[in-house]
């Protein structure tokens, strides 16, 4: 008898609320018919729905809630969303914690990009390159030193950098510092200079400098990496030095001084070791050329090298 009962009542509940939903939208057409209903002082007065908006009741067609659009500079929203919560003066000193925590770290670098054997006609010679810094990611100090000589005999060229270095471009470096020469006549200069990664992926290293002699020189290095395998790179080199007027006890003439350009070919045996062979031309130029002649020395050389660069 209940399961008669139950079925009975679930049979017929449909068929209530259409007579229920029959009966509402017959009142609803009733209240928009062109004859007007008889006036009763017992009736309801009659309301005009041509005015009103049925979208704002539901009728209409729903409205998809705003979504909010993506920084274009991040996935997460932009980096000033938490401004919105808490304040930009709450959030100063949170995001400078932040910065110091993990975006101004002192790190200590040293490299020695060309340490390297040279031979050449009628002698064998050498060659280091090192340099390094230690500081952040804006300040820095930087340490730099070069020379060559041959076998047996005084270096020929011997210098030591340091300088300040302060970024100014994602890049780029400015320095400025003092260099100090030990081969051949001992000379202080004061240096400034730029650092830095150009587009496609040229490093250049370019300064200017100031004897205490009053010389004023200038130099400009610039090198690629090209990557044939995952460890086996191909790097052109271009150096250039420049003089603003004639040294004769260092050999230099003014205009361009000399021009170098190499090819060296390092195979990584780790991305911090890496033995290489290359190929050297340098020329001297100009005024420059006539002293190494005076000298006693070729003009145009060229060096077979094979070397080391490692870093830490």
């Amino acid at each position: 008898m209940r399961k008669f009962i139950t079925a009975l009542l679930t049979a017929a509940a449909p068929t209530a609320l259409m007579a229920q939903s029959h009966d509402l939208h017959q009142a609803h057409d009733n209240n928009h018919t062109a004859h007007p209903a008889p006036e009763t002082k017992d009736m309801v007065p009659e309301v005009d729905h041509s005015d009103m908006n049925h979208g704002n009741m539901g009728h209409g067609t729903p409205q998809s809630a705003p979504t909010a659009t993506p920084s274009p500079n991040s996935t997460s929203g932009p980096i000033t969303a938490a401004n919105t919560i808490w304040g930009a003066d709450a959030m100063r000193e949170p995001r400078a914690t932040l910065y110091k925590e993990h975006g101004d770290m002192q790190i200590f670098w040293f490299q020695g990009d060309r340490m390297e054997y040279r031979t050449q006609e009628g002698r064998d010679g050498y060659l280091w390159d090192v340099q390094g810094y230690y500081g952040g990611d804006i300040n820095k100090l930087w340490f730099k030193s070069e020379g060559e000589g041959s076998f047996g005999e005084k270096a020929e060229q011997a210098e030591v950098q340091a300088l300040y270095s302060r970024a100014i471009a994602p890049f780029f470096d400015l320095q400025a510092g003092i260099r100090h020469d030990f081969a051949g006549p001992d000379r202080t200069h004061a240096v400034i200079g730029l650092q830095g990664l150009m587009p496609y992926m040229f490093e250049i290293d370019a300064a200017a400098f100031l004897s205490d002699k009053g010389d004023l020189t200038a130099r400009i290095e610039a090198e690629y990496d090209q990557r044939i395998s995952d460890r086996l790179i191909l790097q052109p080199r271009a150096e250039m030095n420049f003089s603003a007027q004639d040294i004769p006890e260092l050999g230099m003439g003014s205009g361009i001084d000399n021009i170098e350009l190499g090819m060296r070919l390092r195979y990584e045996i780790k991305r911090e070791f890496a033995p290489y062979i290359g190929i050297e031309q340098e020329w001297k130029i100009g005024d420059s050329a006539s002293y190494a002649r005076l000298f006693g020395e070729d003009p145009s050389v060229t060096n077979y090298v094979v070397g080391v660069r490692f870093w830490f």
